[in-house]
């Protein structure tokens, strides 16, 4: 039996709610498809589970607060010092995302060293940046998201990485001796179930990232990957019925 909610760390329990929405997908048959298609997808949900490691709202997620509750006016305050050139405050920010952003990052490139300059590199340019960012309803953990994404973009579309993959200097992560944190993440994750994650599509295998494994809200991942919140809903319930297609009954 699954540990209860606060037992879990947000990656866990992200982990525990995809393969929750795809046990459901998996138990509609051919027959409920086309009405779980049209309830899951104007939802956020599939199968009665909504995505992200802590549902579906937004403001209880791994990523951080939002404005609009108490928390979240401490953010809001750590955000403005650091906006006017606090450094402590700037470093409490890059503690409490750092990992968030990291694991957005490695689920990408999937190499432990390429995500770890690529987020060094996402925070030198929040730096930079962070007198341009406004809440508006936007969760700074998103934006930051945001920022690496378009890092991630950048990085397969240059000459370093077509340089790297053509001598081979991007070992196999078999070949890297895996840390202490890497085999904790490979416990936890489920090397079955983010293998079939892999395979997905970009966009459905972003999608995916975003909503469960970094517990990002269908407005927040609609924002980051420039769609409306309906094709959001669309891309999640196609994503996780290929999952169900994907795995064996058994790995969930």
């Amino acid at each position: 039996m699954p540990l209860p909610g606060p037992l879990l760390d947000p990656q866990a329990r992200g982990l525990l709610m995809l393969r929750e929405a795809i046990r459901a997908v998996a138990g509609e048959g051919v027959g409920g498809a086309h009405a779980a298609g049209r309830g899951g997808a104007s939802s956020g949900g599939v199968g009665g589970v909504s995505g992200g490691g802590h549902g579906a709202g937004t403001a209880d997620r791994p990523g951080g607060p939002v404005a609009g509750d108490g928390e979240s006016e401490a953010m809001v305050h750590l955000v403005r010092l650091a906006q006017e050139g606090s450094a402590d405050a700037f470093g409490e920010l890059y503690r409490i995302y750092c990992d968030t952003v990291f694991r957005y990052i490695y689920y990408r490139v999937s190499t432990r060293a390429l995500a770890e300059d690529l987020t060094s590199e996402t925070f030198v340019r929040a730096l930079r940046r962070i007198t341009t960012f406004s809440w508006q309803g936007r969760d700074f953990g998103a934006w930051l998201v945001t920022i690496a994404r378009n890092l991630v973009a950048d990085y397969f579309k240059s000459s370093r990485h077509r340089m790297e993959v053509s001598t081979g200097e991007m070992l196999d992560s078999n070949e890297v001796e895996a840390s202490p944190e890497d085999s904790v993440l490979e416990h936890l994750s489920n090397e079955a179930l983010l293998d079939a994650v892999h395979r997905l599509n970009d966009q459905q295998r972003e999608c995916v990232t975003l909503r469960f494994l970094q517990g990002l809200s269908v407005a927040e991942t609609a924002d980051i990957m420039g769609k409306n919140e309906g094709a959001i809903k669309t891309l999640q319930y196609r994503a996780v019925r290929t999952l169900a297609r994907l795995l064996p009954a058994e790995s969930l």
